[in-house]
């Protein structure tokens, strides 16, 4: 049990590893928090450090999320796999989410939780990362665009993965869990939403992910 619970524990600073917030530091001097809508993400790292600096970012926030579910369980021997990826999946999402790195207000969770699920089922992320875009082309918010992606989470998986397959009902649980954790980091958004009052994207401001 304590093995399992250190490889947890391994993913959970995985995914708090402040990817943007560094990006910050290195490469413009500042705190990122203090720019555009202030959040750790890669849409704030495109408003106020550019393209390039936003792939990066996206790059990296999605690899440690996929790093420690895809390659940890290898070392698990002989367990419910599926349940251990679902469990770090959830602990590196978490980690990015509450970051002790940066005094536990991370980022809201898309990227980190997009790399988990690629380590679980590709197919899904691409078909919702295909949503998200289409979604972000139609409304260019960025939030609508992460919400979308979240809801359709389930029905993707629903869709892409053998229902008699091994640990498919908990595969689909998880992904039920992230689409609520995306709404829970994305309130106050959906606050604005209702008002009316969330922005559009620029590279100025905006775009719903304060």
């Amino acid at each position: 049990m304590t093995y399992y619970i250190i490889m947890a524990l391994a993913a959970f600073l995985a995914g708090a590893f402040p990817t943007s917030y560094l990006a910050g530091r290195l490469l413009r001097g500042i705190n990122l928090r203090e720019y555009g809508s202030g959040n750790l993400g890669a849409t704030n790292v495109c408003r106020v450090m550019g393209v390039r600096s936003a792939i990066i970012v996206l790059a990296l926030d999605m690899f440690k999320g996929f790093a420690p579910v895809f390659w940890l369980p290898s070392f698990a021997g002989q367990i419910d796999v599926i349940a251990l990826k679902v469990v770090l999946g959830l602990a590196a999402v978490a980690g990015h989410v509450f970051s002790p790195f940066v005094g536990f207000r991370g980022g809201k969770g898309v990227a980190t939780g997009a790399g988990v699920v690629f380590a679980i089922c590709p197919l899904a992320v691409l078909l919702c990362m295909a949503l998200w875009l289409a979604f972000f082309i139609l409304f260019r918010i960025v939030s609508v665009a992460s919400i979308a992606a979240a809801v359709s989470l389930p029905v993707f998986i629903n869709f892409t993965m053998e229902h008699s397959g091994a640990g498919f009902a908990t595969i689909q649980a998880f992904s039920v869990a992230l689409a609520a954790v995306v709404f829970f980091t994305h309130r106050s958004n959906i606050k604005r939403l209702i008002a009316g009052k969330e922005k559009r994207f620029n590279r100025r401001g905006g775009g719903g992910e304060k």
